[in-house]
């Protein structure tokens, strides 16, 4: 750990040198990092969290941005992110985290020049951050458009940055929108009526065009836009998105679930549990965390390879062909569906 700041009041970012002075390797704007984070419970084993990338490509560092994940104030049974806290309390300067390779499908397109509409939600504004950044400096005269949904200003990371390349830059479009409620203090002055990152701002506020769209943001968020952008007349090849948040979401421009003629059996031997797929799950994993039996997971989508699990018996299929290389005897529960009645290590 070579150097950390404060983005927000929720919001620090970290960076990262190689300890033996090596070029690191090159990642592609909007790609993440996956950790392993120490488990404080005696004979746990380290947890895997990814981060996205806050930067443009460099050989020397890497950059992520950490958003502290507190209990919800109307959920109090949901503890605090073990990972985030980890960060937040106990990484300090000179100290030495363990990484993989940057990975992840949710990126850039580099050889292009079409308009990129770029809608990020919170802390999703870290891969945008990383494509913007490098598309001023690879592709200045590409039009970008950013659209930045926050609560209020506490959270407004990296506003330095963003409103100064707003400024220098005539093809970067910044539109921040508040949903509320605001701090209460006497500075933060009256609140403003909420607005939010719709298909009616885009409607008013984008010159007409084909754009290509990059969305990253709560489930919420991306469950309302991305079916609204289709029904705009976006295709599906100009939206790309990547969900953050404690379950996977499934695409809402994928076919409806089928539901099986008969149930296939789901044999979770370490578990204890035997339970049947009907086809109502988007993968294993999702089955698994319905079910309550606890599975490590980073990415969701198929390339950190953190849900990797031994497949006793069975074979799987995959809608959504894995970035991350799966060993053999294994499969990937984020993406995985059975092809058969199977058994999992887990």
């Amino acid at each position: 750990m070579r150097d950390f700041e404060d983005e927000s009041r929720t919001q620090c970012s970290f960076v990262l040198e190689p300890v033996d002075g090596l070029a690191l390797a090159k990642f592609r704007p909007g790609q993440f990092l996956t950790f392993s984070i120490p488990n404080n419970v005696a004979g746990e084993a380290p947890l895997l969290r990814c981060y996205s990338l806050s930067n443009r490509p460099s050989p020397d560092t890497y950059r992520i941005t950490v958003k502290r994940s507190l209990t919800p104030p109307d959920r109090p049974d949901v503890p605090p992110g073990i990972g985030s806290a980890w960060f937040h309390d106990s990484v300090d300067i000179g100290d030495i985290v363990q990484v993989r390779a940057p990975a992840g499908q949710f990126v850039i397109d580099e050889g292009s020049d079409v308009p990129a509409v770029f809608i990020a939600g919170g802390i999703g504004i870290t891969p945008m951050l990383s494509m913007i950044l490098w598309c001023l400096d690879t592709q200045p005269g590409r039009a970008l458009h950013l659209y930045y949904g926050l609560r209020n200003t506490a959270e407004y990371a990296f506003r330095a940055v963003l409103e100064d390349r707003a400024l220098r830059h005539p093809n970067f479009h910044l539109t921040t929108v508040f949903s509320g409620p605001w701090p209460a203090t006497p500075a933060a002055g009256p609140t403003p009526p909420p607005a939010f990152s719709d298909v009616d701002l885009l409607r008013r506020t984008l010159p007409a065009g084909r754009h290509r769209f990059h969305i990253c943001g709560p489930a919420a968020m991306m469950e309302a836009l991305v079916p609204a952008l289709g029904d705009w007349g976006v295709p599906a090849s100009d939206i790309h998105f990547e969900a953050f948040g404690p379950a996977s979401v499934r695409s809402p421009l994928a076919a409806p679930l089928q539901r099986l003629a008969a149930p296939v059996s789901i044999r979770f031997r370490a578990s204890g549990r035997t339970i049947d797929w009907t086809g109502d799950d988007a993968n294993l994993l999702d089955l698994a965390e319905r079910s309550g039996i606890v599975i490590d997971a980073g990415c969701r989508a198929g390339s950190c390879g953190s849900c990797e699990t031994r497949l006793l018996s069975g074979a799987v299929d995959y809608p959504k062909t894995p970035d991350f290389a799966v060993s053999a005897g294994h499969c990937l529960l984020c993406v995985a569906t059975p092809a058969t009645a199977i058994e999992l290590d887990a």
